[in-house]
């Protein structure tokens, strides 16, 4: 830790703003400040294990949000949304019975849907349950970025299991995204579906909007065939 109680590694200049005393409690605001500063949220190399405690230590002193657009159980606000946010839906197929519902449960669980070469859980420890923070690195157009969400509710049934999760300020955009593996009870048929509300927060994810939103959805593309190519890799499904 820096003199002055600053934190080097999390490149925050918005301390230089405050009253001294206000910069040494670490306040909330100045960690609301500093995602506003490229450096914070982009960069070109990868985030250590270090720098990723750091930045979920700085999550976990942020007040925590209720769901303000999804939940387990359906939409809290419907359409239209507010100014700029957009809402992605999409469902995939991964066979059917028992084993095809418990493999796909035990990926959730594990991260899977997220381990896709250029974007990662990097606490992937971290068990999905009411409150989590979850640190998910993305790697686009040469840039890194390590974006912070936590858990805002979690489904844990025998036919659903799943959760929603919510953007922290430490995050590129302000949102909701719901995760869920589903069965149904009657053919037996095991889906996987993603829904996801969602703005740019910082400023050059605004500036470049349109190859923000080509990533969102690249990421719910590759998302779902990774959990396809899991079940047929595992030979419990056709692969599709």
């Amino acid at each position: 830790m820096a003199r002055g109680g600053r934190n080097p590694r999390l490149g925050w200049h918005a301390y230089e703003q405050l009253p001294s005393g206000i910069a040494a409690r670490r306040t909330r605001e100045a960690a609301r400040k500093c995602i506003l500063h490229t450096e914070f949220v982009f960069r070109l190399t990868a985030y250590s294990a270090a720098d990723v405690e750091a930045r979920i230590a700085t999550a976990s002193q942020m007040p925590p949000t209720e769901p303000r657009f999804l939940t387990m159980n359906g939409r809290v606000i419907g359409d239209p949304l507010p100014s700029g946010f957009v809402r992605d839906v999409s469902t995939s197929a991964l066979g059917s019975g028992q084993l095809i519902w418990e493999a796909a449960r035990e990926a959730m669980s594990s991260w899977i849907p997220f381990d896709l070469g250029w974007v990662s859980v990097r606490n992937t420890v971290a068990p999905i349950r009411l409150g989590q923070l979850v640190a998910v690195e993305a790697r686009t157009i040469g840039l890194r970025t390590l974006n912070l969400s936590r858990i805002v509710d979690v489904a844990d049934e025998p036919v659903r299991f799943g959760f929603v999760y919510a953007t922290t300020p430490l995050h590129v955009e302000e949102g909701e995204e719901r995760f869920l593996i589903e069965m149904d009870t009657a053919s037996g048929h095991v889906h996987y579906s993603l829904e996801a509300v969602s703005r740019p927060r910082n400023p050059l994810a605004r500036l470049g909007y349109p190859v923000t939103r080509m990533y969102q959805h690249r990421f719910a593309r590759d998302s779902h065939r990774r959990m396809r190519s899991l079940l047929a890799a595992q030979g419990r499904s056709p692969r599709a």
